[in-house]
C-alpha cells in the first residue's frame, strides 16, 4: 500500500464520497486510489473551482468537502477560495501536492514554502514528512475542520510519500553513479532519508469515522436570555448560518423557532431556513426592526460590516449572542449575555424556557405591515420600463418558478443584491452565498458541489455579468461530469455596484465598463445549451425553457440583458 492509497482509505474511512481535483503530478497516487475504492473524482478547470465545491459540499452535508490540489500553483490558486471557507467557517480539508522532501529549497520543480501561505487562512496545518504519518495526520485534519467553529484545514503531502517504496529509491538513486568520496556520502544520505520516509509505512490503518459534537451552551446563559426575553416587548432573532451546520437537527431548530414566537431574520446559509412565507420570519427593514427592538438575539453572527459594527443595534436593547466561535462571540460590542457554543442547541434550549409569544402580537404586526409596504414597493418597481428587462421583473418571474427542491447559488454584486430583495429560498439549505468574504468566482464551484450532492435539486446560479467571468470555463466541467445546472447571468455590461458610486462621486467610470457579450455563446462552446433574452415579455418562456432543458441533462446558461436601474443606489459596505 503506498501513500496514494493510505490517503485514499483515510478518505473512504470518513465518508467522503467524491474528491474535487485538478490534476497534477504530484497528486496522482491520491487520485488513482480514490478512483479505485469508488470515490468519484470531480476534476474542474480551476483550483479555487474545486475548493469552492468542497465547500458546496460542507455546507449542503454538514461533513467536511475534500479536494486535493497539485504543489506550487496548484496550491496558491486555492488561497481566495480557502480564505472563504475560513471566513464563511465551512469545514475544508485541502490536499495539497508538495515537492520531495530531500529536495525541499533545492530549487525543484514547483517547490516553494507553502505552509507559510496558509498561516493566516486555515484553522489547521501540517506538512507531513513520514509515510506512516499520513493517516494520524489527515484523521486529525477532519477533526480541527470539524471542532468548534469549523473552518479549512491544509495537508501538504511531498510527492515521494505517495508513490511506491521502490519507484522513490529508483527516483532518488537514478543518475547518482560515481565512486567519489561526495559522490558515496550523497548515496548514502538518500538511502538513509529513503530508509526514515518508509520506516514503520502501513503499521497504521484508517480509523472510524470522526464525528465532532458541537458544544452545548451554558445552560444559566440561557436561562438569563429567557428571563429577559419573557420581558421584552419587541424582540428581534437574527439567525445566521451557524445554526444550518448540523443538517440532521435543522428541523428542532425550527420547531424551536415556531415555538419561541419571536419575529426572525435569517442571514447567509439560513436563508430559506423558513420556509417561504413563513408568518415569524421578516425579509425587509431589517435595520430598522433593530434599531427598535428592546431584546436582540444573534444565534450564529458577528457584529461585523453587515449589522454596522454592532451599530444597528439600539444601545439600550438587552444584546444577546450566541456564537461558535470565542472571538465572533464578543466581535466589536460585547453582549449583555453571551454564551460559546452552538446556535441551535441554544435556540432549542430556550423554546423550553416559559415564553409568552402572545405580547409581542402588536410588534409583529408591526414588522409585516412594513414588509407587505416594502413588497408593494418592489412590486411597482419591477413593472417601470427599461431598456431590455428590467432586473426585478426577471427575477418576480423566477422566483415564481422556484420550487421546493431549487437551490440558489448567489454569485455577483448588484444583481445578487437585487435578488436578494425578491428570491425566496423555499426551504433549508437552499441558498449558498460566499459569505462576509463576498468573494466573486463562488458559482461555478458551489453549482458543482450542490448538484452532486443533491442530484435531484434544480440549482441555479444568479450571475452578475462581472463575477461569470470567474469560472465560465466551468461549463466544460459540468458538460463533463453531466451537471445539469442552469446560469443567469445579468448583462449589464458593468460592474454596476461599484459604477453606479464611483460615478456619482468622482465623474469616471474607468474599469467598470463591460460589454453586452454573448455569454451564451461560449457556455454552447463548451456543449451546453445557451439562451439569449432582450425581451422582458419573454422572460417567463425563457426562464421556462432554461428550466426545461436542465431537468433534461444540459447545463444551460441564460444571458439576460439587462436595462440599468437605480434599485439599489448606495449600497456599497465597508
Amino acid at each position: 500500500m503506498n501513500g496514494g492509497e493510505l490517503v485514499a482509505s483515510v478518505l473512504q474511512a470518513q465518508g467522503v464520497e467524491r474528491l474535487f481535483t485538478l490534476v497534477g503530478g504530484h497528486i496522482s497516487p491520491i487520485l488513482v486510489a480514490a478512483k479505485a475504492r469508488g470515490i468519484q473524482i470531480v476534476d474542474t478547470r480551476h483550483e479555487a473551482t474545486a475548493v469552492f465545491a468542497a465547500d458546496a459540499t460542507a455546507r449542503l452535508t454538514g461533513r467536511p468537502g475534500v479536494a486535493a490540489v497539485t504543489a506550487g500553483p496548484g496550491v496558491t490558486n486555492t488561497l481566495t477560495a480557502i480564505k472563504n471557507a475560513q471566513m464563511a467557517q465551512s469545514p475544508v480539508v485541502l490536499i495539497g501536492g508538495a515537492a520531495p522532501t530531500a529536495l525541499k529549497g533545492r530549487g525543484a520543480l514547483q517547490d516553494i514554502d507553502q505552509m507559510s501561505l496558509f498561516t493566516s487562512v486555515v484553522k489547521w496545518s501540517v506538512a507531513v514528512r513520514r509515510v506512516k504519518d499520513l493517516v494520524p495526520a489527515l484523521e486529525e485534519a477532519f477533526r480541527q475542520a470539524q471542532t468548534g467553529a469549523p473552518g479549512p484545514v491544509f495537508v501538504e503531502t511531498p510527492v515521494d510519500l505517495l508513490y511506491d517504496e521502490a519507484m522513490v529509491r529508483e527516483m532518488y538513486g537514478a543518475a547518482r553513479q560515481g565512486k567519489s568520496m561526495r559522490q558515496k556520502a550523497v548515496n548514502w544520505y538518500l538511502r538513509r532519508h529513503v530508509d526514515q520516509l518508509f520506516a514503520g509505512a502501513n503499521l497504521r490503518g484508517a480509523g472510524p469515522a470522526i464525528r465532532v459534537s458541537p458544544q452545548v451552551p451554558d445552560p444559566v446563559k440561557v436561562q438569563k436570555a429567557g428571563e429577559r426575553l419573557r420581558q421584552a416587548q419587541r424582540p428581534v432573532i437574527l439567525v445566521g448560518s451557524q445554526a444550518t451546520l448540523v443538517p440532521d437537527e435543522i428541523d428542532a431548530v425550527i420547531a424551536a423557532l415556531n415555538a419561541i414566537g419571536a419575529p426572525v431574520y435569517l442571514s447567509g446559509m439560513a436563508r430559506g431556513l423558513l420556509g417561504r412565507d413563513h408568518p415569524l420570519q421578516m425579509r425587509h427593514k431589517r435595520r430598522e426592526a433593530l434599531k427598535e427592538a428592546d431584546f436582540v438575539l444573534l444565534a450564529g453572527v458577528p457584529c461585523d460590516f453587515r449589522l454596522d459594527y454592532g451599530n444597528h443595534i439600539r444601545g439600550s436593547a438587552v444584546y444577546v449572542s450566541v456564537n461558535r466561535s470565542r472571538d465572533d462571540l464578543n466581535k466589536n460590542r460585547k453582549p449583555d449575555i453571551g454564551a460559546l457554543g452552538d446556535p441551535g442547541l441554544f435556540l432549542r434550549q430556550l423554546a423550553l424556557q416559559r415564553l409568552d409569544s402572545s405580547r409581542w402580537a402588536g410588534w409583529l404586526d408591526t414588522l409585516r405591515s412594513r414588509d407587505a409596504l416594502r413588497n408593494a414597493e418592489i412590486s411597482q418597481q419591477a413593472h417601470n420600463q427599461t431598456d431590455n428587462v428590467n432586473p426585478l421583473h426577471l427575477f418576480t418571474e423566477l422566483d415564481g418558478l422556484i420550487g421546493d427542491k431549487t437551490i440558489l447559488v448567489a454569485d455577483g454584486g448588484d444583481f445578487v443584491g437585487t435578488a436578494s430583495y425578491i428570491l425566496q429560498p423555499p426551504g433549508p439549505l437552499s441558498w449558498l452565498d460566499p459569505g462576509p468574504f463576498g468573494t466573486l468566482g463562488v458559482g461555478a464551484g458551489f453549482a458543482l458541489g450542490a448538484k452532486l450532492a443533491r442530484p435531484d435539486a434544480d440549482v441555479w446560479i444568479i450571475y452578475g455579468d462581472g463575477s461569470a467571468g470567474y469560472s465560465l470555463s466551468e461549463f466544460d466541467t459540468f458538460v463533463r461530469h453531466g451537471v445539469p445546472v442552469t446560469a443567469l447571468v445579468g448583462n449589464d455590461a458593468s460592474w454596476a455596484q461599484i459604477a453606479r458610486e464611483q460615478t456619482d462621486i468622482f465623474g469616471d467610470d474607468v474599469a467598470t465598463v463591460l460589454a453586452h457579450t454573448d455569454y451564451h455563446r461560449v457556455a454552447e462552446g463548451f456543449g451546453a445549451a445557451g439562451l439569449r433574452l432582450d425581451d422582458p415579455e419573454l422572460a417567463a418562456e425563457t426562464l421556462g425553457q432554461a428550466r426545461k432543458l436542465a431537468s433534461g441533462g444540459t447545463p444551460v446558461l441564460v444571458n439576460a440583458i439587462l436595462g440599468k436601474t437605480d434599485f439599489r443606489k448606495g449600497s456599497i459596505s465597508m
